[in-house]
């Protein structure tokens, strides 16, 4: 930045997120004292997080039960589409990884039973009683752990309030021409600093994006408002390559009350018992689903949820876990979902709670392989962001947070393997790299014009690449959000960075992605439910 005082700082491996996949990428890597790994994020506090607001728990192998049936469960509730390689190495590693990092070196404590067993709950989809847990705070205890043991490394460096704005990428940013015959290669990031406003580049021998999937896109939305897809535009912008975008899972229950809408009611609600019900009291869900009934995949009860309301001009459905439970086992079980929706006026001991779907989480993201590695050189992409094929068209639940330490841990291996390789060689010279300029550039971004242009995005997206899409609706999105795409560039050109601004040049981007693959894929297939779709194999429909 021409005008403002920036700097320049090295590391082995800069770690963009803060999620469990890349606290775990760290605490692996940090293993090494001569490893110096920095950790940015743009929140104030490191454990704000997707991780964070995980309420259900984490997949464990529970009583008999063993990894063909956990493998079986995943590619079932992934409609054909998952990858069983993928599942395969999340079965077999996985629970060991609860032991090793979460409960020794974080000193997670998920619940018991009175004889010091395992507690493991169940959810939708799953064959067998296998999700651990702390209440129904799950992400919440395990990031706290987790940010604790982190601050424990001295070889670990943590920065807040840090907004990566795009990586620093060969020959994309490099001075010399000859490099544009060369492979793709990653170098680091430029963050913005969302306390002094100022932009700084941070090189790295390797770098890991974890920042989460696609964010608050969308008007319903479980995603914090933190999450805004930031890391999948940088990454489509660097060149990284892009799979299975349009499938978007959308939680079948997400809180309706004024006040706190998009607050997630957790499947393990239903994965005790709770049951739907229309307004009038009308369990629904054997209609849809007459084997699973409201256990059925989340793609399914999503669409059964949405369908009701279409058909009858619902605007909620209900969820009664209080006739299924006891109140005190309720308020043990499920305390949080309890408190919050009892400061809503909803006492769930004795009342339904009003739910609708709401955008969850992203199954596609950037192309990885069983060890983290994107089609750019020294990039990997760890947890939501990416897509290691393990959750095809439909995510099976609890299985994200699982997913996230298993690929946070494999891609930390392979980096130490390679940082041994390239002995501190993988750097460029400092003065290759650019600076950033915004000289001559409007001094502030308009939040006004910010929040509405995020609004349209959202408004977009509900509307016309949600539960139920066709070509009309797709067409129709792509079009509005090219227009819109270049007016945001426009302005993203011509003003000064913002924090507000760096999210909404990348939540339309991100938006454009989806749009464009859901109008590519004519199949209905998980979580993608095209109305106009020919049947095929594999499809599941409504």
């Amino acid at each position: 930045m021409a005008d403002k005082k920036v700097h320049l700082e090295t590391s082995n491996v800069l770690i963009i997120g803060c999620g469990i996949a890349g606290a775990t990428a760290a605490l692996r890597l940090a293993e090494d004292p001569q490893c110096k790994i920095l950790v940015i994020t743009r929140e104030p506090e490191p454990d704000e997080s997707n991780t964070k607001y995980a309420q259900g728990g984490i997949v464990g192998r529970g009583h008999d039960d063993d990894p063909d049936l956990l493998v079986k469960d995943v590619l079932s509730a992934g409609a054909g589409a998952s990858s069983p390689k993928a599942a395969r190495i999340l079965a077999e590693e996985g629970p060991e990884l609860i032991q090793e990092i979460l409960i020794k070196k974080a000193a997670i404590h998920f619940d018991s039973e009175p004889d010091g067993e395992p507690e493991y709950g169940r959810e939708a989809a799953h064959s067998k009683r296998r999700i651990l847990h702390v209440g129904d705070g799950t992400g919440q205890a395990i990031i706290n752990g987790l940010v604790a043991a982190m601050q424990r490394c001295p070889n670990i460096t943590i920065l807040p309030n840090m907004t990566a704005v795009d990586l620093i990428t060969f020959p994309h940013h490099s001075r010399d021409p000859m490099l544009t015959y060369d492979p793709l290669v990653c170098h680091g990031a430029f963050a913005f600093d969302r306390k002094a406003r100022t932009v700084h580049r941070y090189l790295a021998d390797m770098t890991i994006l974890a920042t989460g999937g696609i964010g608050r896109i969308y008007r319903n939305t479980s995603n914090p408002a933190g999450a805004r897809g930031d890391g999948l535009a940088m990454a489509s912008r660097a060149g990284a390559r892009i799979v299975n975008a349009e499938y978007v899972q959308f939680h079948p229950t997400t809180l309706v009350t004024p006040g706190a809408e998009g607050f997630l009611i957790s499947e393990a609600v239903r994965g005790e018992g709770a049951i739907l019900l229309t307004p009038e009291g009308r369990a629904f869900m054997a209609d849809y689903s007459p084997e699973w009934k409201d256990l059925a995949p989340r793609d399914v009860v999503a669409r059964a949820i949405h369908h009701q309301m279409e058909t009858h001009g619902y605007s909620y459905v209900l969820l009664d876990v209080a006739t299924r439970m006891e109140a005190e086992a309720i308020r043990e079980r499920f305390p949080n979902i309890y408190n919050t929706c009892l400061k809503a006026g909803i006492d769930i001991t004795k009342d339904p709670i009003p739910v609708v779907p709401a955008a969850h989480y992203f199954c596609g993201g950037v192309l990885v392989d069983e060890w983290g590695r994107t089609n750019i050189n020294n990039l990997y992409a760890v947890g939501e962001i990416s897509c290691t094929g393990l959750h095809g068209a439909n995510r099976l639940a609890s299985t994200s947070l699982l997913e996230g330490l298993v690929w946070g841990n494999r891609t930390a291996l392979h980096i130490a393997r390679q940082l041994k390789e390239c002995a501190g060689q993988c750097l460029p010279a400092r003065e290759e790299i650019p600076q950033w300029d915004e000289s001559g550039l409007f001094e502030d971004a308009d939040s006004a014009l910010i929040q509405g242009d995020m609004q349209t995005i959202q408004n977009i997206m509900w509307h016309y690449v949600g539960l139920a899409r066709s070509e009309e609706r797709l067409s129709r999105a792509i079009r509005e959000l090219r227009h819109l795409w270049n007016e945001i560039e426009t302005f993203y050109r011509t003003t000064k960075l913002s924090d507000g601004l760096i999210g909404l040049r990348n939540a339309v981007e991100v938006a454009l992605i989806i749009a464009q693959a859901a109008l590519h894929n004519r199949h209905s297939r998980g979580c993608h439910y095209r109305e106009d779709a020919a049947n095929a194999e594999g499809d599941r429909l409504i």
